[in-house]
């Protein structure tokens, strides 16, 4: 079998997908490229996790009509608390003190698959490979060849653009000469999720440790997601430990702001990187999200970054498509031009998000006895400075620099 189409995205993980989502309606033939079934137990982006979303996020899924089917799953985020566990500093943002509604939102990725999946089975010029496993790209000057395996049966798929959002391990990215940096944090996330005895009340709480950040998400029913950052030896450890055990090694970590934590659920381990891509776009490929760049969960920031990446990514392809109405040829989504704009305009973000994540993580994990002092500090006048609050909501929001139509709430279309 063969086929020709406009944009093959592979990769059909929450970034891939929202892109197939952020490009229906544009005129387009377009294929998705998937190894494993959203729902199947299999799939890693769809897993126990869950999202911490930005309200730009948000509005992004709002936009592209999917946040309706998502948000009976949300859990609102009122407030952030940080602190520094030994320590006096304590930073707090209140989104009502901020004029919002919410800091932004605890979706499940299970929810968020669901929702994103139920989407393209209703784009009507869509291809869904499905599992199909990419197994050659031969790049060409006017499109790009991807043989696959899909349903037992080879086939080869014409591209004009191909976007590699097939994770931190992207074949597609090393396909077309692409190379990445990889630093190894050399710590694990050990990821569940925990009953606390007091209602969380909307409350995100992150609290750095010696050997890592906790963190604790509010979910609706009163539990809240667990990520606990441990060493590599450690971690194997706390995954054989009894639920008790696990339960009084969060509490010394944590303290009783919570009461004391009742249950446990079941633990998951991942090991945390920071990997970067050495471009953003290589001859007819562009690569997003996590094949872009991997994040460290500190944060919460990298479902945000790469969404971003594919509201910026749809926003060129539908304004150099309109730039030609009417003509024979609507522009080329693969052209030079377009993913020069689309390297230059994704430069500032996400350098940005990823300095301050890196930076974040170096910063508390340095244990010298000065470098704690002055961050406790740093903590200490954050909270009492409201210009360094608001400048971190619209960080965490994603309003630093050009913001994207999807993130405004304005269609492409």
């Amino acid at each position: 079998m063969s086929d020709t189409v406009d944009i093959a995205i592979v990769g059909g993980g929450m970034v891939g997908a929202s892109l197939a989502v952020a490009l229906d309606g544009l005129g387009l033939r377009l294929a998705l490229i998937e190894a494993v079934p959203h729902d199947s137990a299999a799939q890693p982006s769809f897993d126990e996790r869950t999202t911490a979303l930005s309200n730009g996020s948000r509005r992004i899924l709002e936009t592209l009509g999917v946040w309706s089917e998502v948000s009976p799953a949300a859990t609102p985020i009122a407030k952030i608390h940080v602190s520094d566990q030994g320590r006096f500093g304590v930073a707090r943002i209140d989104a009502a003190e901020q004029g919002l509604s919410a800091m932004g939102f605890v979706v499940p990725n299970r929810a968020l698959g669901t929702a994103l999946w139920s989407r393209l089975a209703g784009i009507r010029d869509m291809r869904v490979f499905c599992p199909a496993q990419v197994s050659t790209v031969t790049a060409g000057d006017e499109t790009v060849l991807l043989e696959m395996a899909a349903d037992g049966a080879a086939t080869t798929l014409s591209a004009r653009l191909v976007v590699a959002a097939d994770g931190a391990q992207s074949a597609v990215r090393a396909a077309f000469g692409v190379g990445a940096r990889v630093h190894d944090y050399e710590q694990t996330a050990v990821i569940t999720t925990v009953l606390p005895q007091r209602f969380h009340e909307n409350v995100a709480y992150e609290r750095f440790t010696r050997s890592g950040p906790l963190a604790l998400l509010p979910l609706s029913d009163g539990r809240c997601t667990l990520v606990l950052t441990l060493t590599p030896a450690m971690a194997q450890t706390a995954m054989a430990w009894s639920d008790a055990e696990f339960l009084a090694e969060v509490q010394s970590r944590f303290g009783f702001r919570l009461g004391r934590f009742l249950k446990v659920g079941r633990r998951v381990p991942y090991p945390l990187s920071l990997t970067r891509s050495d471009a953003t776009s290589r001859g007819r490929c562009v690569i997003i999200g996590n094949a872009a760049q991997g994040l460290h969960p500190v944060a919460g920031m990298g479902f945000n970054l790469g969404l971003r990446d594919v509201a910026s990514l749809a926003e060129l392809v539908a304004e150099h498509r309109a730039d030609r109405e009417g003509t024979v040829d609507r522009g080329d989504p693969g052209g030079a031009d377009l993913l020069a704009e689309y390297d230059a305009w994704r430069a500032a973000d996400r350098g940005g998000i990823i300095a301050f994540t890196d930076g974040l993580v170096r910063l508390f994990a340095n244990p010298l006895g000065a470098v704690r002092y002055l961050r406790n500090l740093g903590l200490l006048a954050f909270d009492v400075l409201p210009p360094a609050k608001a400048a971190l909501s619209r960080l965490s929001t994603g309003a630093a620099g050009r913001v994207p139509k999807l993130a405004r709430g304005v269609a492409l279309r």
